[in-house]
């Protein structure tokens, strides 16, 4: 990872703490209803949420996995897809639950809550981890269009979930939020672990 990589991750915790503690302002709300008004009902944009759905991640996890496990032989990062995948999840549950926002207010509303979005925080998440994984010994050129792709992927599952009325947009920009910053977290224990083998082995 590049170095401005990992302060960013405490900026983004820091965008975090903030919207927790502001969400419900009315500037807050303000912007929530700006960003539902100018993305609402985007049938386009709300295709994308189909790739942020749990059974899709899912999928993409078991194929990386194997991936690693037959092709590369990369233990430490099968490990470390599932410190980016599930604990990932798990952790966006738990925030969800301490927070206990509720979603927007439409018919046929999901019965989770709402702070921060689930697509948004496991949508960095994966996509993430996915480029960072090919892109480990890529060339130059293919490490841009992997992590371009994949950002560009991440916001569009993101605004997804304000086009189909199922997050407010204070929810999307908390999950990518701290979703990157655990994804910076997992990429520090896998580097660390990386140059210890490679010590190791010399």
């Amino acid at each position: 990872m590049k170095k401005w990589a990992y302060p960013l991750a405490v900026l983004t915790l820091i965008v975090f703490i903030v919207l927790r503690a502001t969400y419900q302002s009315q500037l807050m709300n303000t912007f929530d209803a700006k960003m539902a008004e100018l993305f609402l009902g985007n049938r386009f944009i709300e295709i994308f949420h189909y790739i942020g759905e749990p059974k899709f991640v899912v999928a993409v996890a078991v194929v990386l996995m194997v991936y690693l496990a037959w092709k590369e032989k990369n233990y430490r990062g099968m490990l470390f897809v599932v410190l980016t995948f599930a604990a990932g999840n798990v952790l966006n549950q738990l925030l969800k639950k301490w927070e206990q926002r509720p979603r927007p207010e439409i018919e046929d509303q999901l019965t989770s809550f709402s702070f921060p979005s689930g697509h948004s925080m496991t949508g960095i998440l994966y996509l993430f981890t996915l480029a960072y994984i090919l892109a480990e010994n890529s060339s130059k050129g293919r490490k841009i269009l992997l992590w371009l792709g994949a950002t560009i992927l991440m916001v569009l599952i993101g605004l997804s979930r304000i086009a189909g009325a199922r997050h407010f947009a204070t929810d999307v920009l908390a999950g990518w939020s701290i979703g990157y910053t655990w994804f910076i977290i997992c990429v520090i224990w896998y580097e660390r672990r990386k140059r210890l083998f490679q010590s190791n082995h010399k």
